[in-house]
């Protein structure tokens, strides 16, 4: 009789702390362009919360090349443990644009796509607890997707409005690039909703 082995569950909890990680790191760069201020504080907490889900990540790739049962597809694990990693990364790419081009101050619109981003990594916190028992997790997954919309209409919208008004194109280039970077975080964070849906589809 064929011993049947019980799958590693260990790895919904791994992405429940990627995803109260990512939060974190969403919250304080949204902290940072609410008003400028401990600028290079901000930035060093980035950092660390960055290095924090680089350490998670692997962690999971270790797992998943020492487990012989996952919970769900191998190839979905990975994706969407780089998936939520890449999210961080965009965040820790948008703190160091801010200290590499001594950007003292951004466009409202910064700040918005910031907040959005805290919304989606909350929203993928709750479809990833929700992950294990497979329930109701699809809607959370919805709502990342319309948030990465809107933080797409905010940075369009933002950048026209930079073309008309700023007059210096160093200025310019740099807060574009600021501005893209955070819409690019939410792309990403679209992304791992992607993979949760497909986790969840595959197992209906």
């Amino acid at each position: 009789m064929v011993r049947l082995l019980p799958k590693e569950v260990k790895f919904f909890e791994m992405f429940e702390q990627m995803s109260s990680n990512l939060v974190l790191g969403a919250s304080e760069i949204t902290e940072l362009l609410r008003e400028f201020k401990d600028t290079a504080d901000h930035v060093k907490r980035i950092k660390e919360i960055e290095h924090a889900g680089d350490d998670i990540t692997h962690a999971v790739f270790v797992k998943l090349n020492s487990t012989f049962i996952t919970p769900f597809d191998r190839e979905d694990i990975h994706l969407l443990a780089s998936s939520l990693d890449d999210v961080l990364d965009f965040i820790n790419a948008a703190a160091d644009r801010i200290m590499l081009y001594k950007i003292t101050a951004a466009p409202a619109a910064a700040y918005e796509i910031a907040k959005i981003i805290v919304k989606q990594a909350e929203a993928l916190g709750r479809a990833v607890k929700n992950l294990e028992k497979l329930k109701d997790v699809l809607p959370h997954c919805v709502e990342v997707n319309r948030l990465e919309n809107e933080a797409d209409r905010v940075c369009r919208e933002a950048i026209g409005r930079l073309f008309d008004t700023e007059k210096d194109p160093i200025a310019l280039i740099k807060i574009k690039e600021l501005l893209e970077v955070l819409e690019t975080a939410t792309d990403k964070a679209e992304d791992a909703a992607n993979v949760l849906e497909t986790v969840v589809l595959k197992s209906a």
